[in-house]
């Protein structure tokens, strides 16, 4: 059956089920047990699941109560940017008497199964990254109050979006190396169709091509420290110019490009600056100490949390982007620095 533009209403399942608007009420509040059959309850259950049909939250509110639980989906449990933004988002939720049901996105990107059976009956709402928009899909999770994180502000799946002010990152790094006097740079670039990594290569490649004289190669890889070792030693090995700045899509990328640099024997950041983004604690354990991008993930996920709650209670969230900051260390020097 072809679902309409408009959100099924209980009289859209009643018409489906074959029963009255009452016994929808009935069953889909659980309290069918004696006034209608388990095979009528079944049929209402079924009707409301293939309609995409979820009590109106206003009407809920004053019946039964919210469930008080939101969806957080991410690419992936490994990283330990997004392990902080569970960490600020749970923490308002429970300041907030709500629970955070936490889901990864299997390898990141991809449809993912729905984590459980009915989601949408069992949520309020849903905060998700961009690099998980297809799960979101997949969970029926459009069908619910959804903020999405680190996603294209135009034409978001959304009712709102909240972001890093990952552009001005990448500004910030190309000020930084250009400032040194680096003219030949290297973006390793991770391999992922995501708005945020196209926003931080378009930031990157606009503000080094207003200087004449500046090379950019990119070099695209997997998130994987082995990936941007390969990367990295392809491209150092390529004709033409050796970069003397390498601008790196993560801190874990940056230690795939140490391995390769000290691999062709070239120094850090003597011969070759290196810079990350997330500042991780990987960042401060390489040695020398990296260059990077702090993004602030615990105030990213408190951010994103909140605009979700202001939706639910259909107030206008915050807007405008979380700042982020370049943080100076050893990786960059000027080129040829002794």
């Amino acid at each position: 059956m072809a679902q309409s533009s408009t959100r099924p209403t209980s009289r859209d399942v009643a018409q489906a089920a074959g029963v009255s608007q009452a016994a929808v009420s009935l069953v889909l509040g659980d309290k069918w047990r004696g006034r209608v059959s388990e095979a009528t309850a079944q049929r209402v259950r079924e009707a409301a699941r293939d309609l995409g049909y979820r009590p109106n939250l206003a009407a809920r509110n004053l019946r039964l109560g919210r469930t008080r639980t939101v969806l957080l989906v991410v690419p992936a449990l490994t990283t330990e940017f997004f392990a902080g933004v569970y960490t600020g988002a749970a923490r308002v939720a429970a300041e907030n008497g709500f629970g955070v049901v936490l889901y990864p996105s299997p390898e990141g990107i991809g449809p993912a199964r729905d984590p459980f059976a009915s989601a949408q009956a069992a949520l309020d709402g849903v905060l998700a990254s961009s690099m998980a928009a297809d799960a979101v899909t997949a969970i029926r999770g459009d069908q619910l109050p959804l903020v999405m994180l680190d996603s294209d502000p135009t034409g978001s799946l959304g009712a709102a979006t909240v972001n890093l002010d990952i552009a001005d990152g990448a500004r910030q790094v190309a000020d930084h190396l250009l400032g040194l006097g680096h003219r030949h740079f290297l973006h390793i670039a991770a391999d992922i169709p995501s708005w945020t990594f196209e926003v931080r290569a378009r930031a990157l490649a606009d503000r080094l091509a207003a200087v004449p004289g500046t090379s950019l190669r990119t070099a695209r890889t997997p998130m994987t420290i082995e990936g941007a070792l390969a990367a990295a030693e392809t491209a150092l090995a390529a004709p033409g110019p050796r970069p003397t700045a390498v601008v790196c899509d993560d801190d874990k990328l940056a230690a795939g490009v140490y391995k390769a640099l000290r691999r062709r024997g070239l120094r850090i950041p003597d011969d070759v600056s290196v810079t990350g983004v997330d500042d991780i604690a990987l960042a401060a354990a390489l040695d020398p100490e990296l260059t990077t991008v702090r993004l602030d993930a615990e105030l990213f996920g408190e951010r994103g949390m909140r605009a979700l709650l202001a939706v639910l209670d259909g107030r206008t969230p915050q807007e405008g982007d979380i700042p982020v900051e370049l943080v100076l260390r050893g990786s960059t020097a000027p080129p040829g620095a002794s």
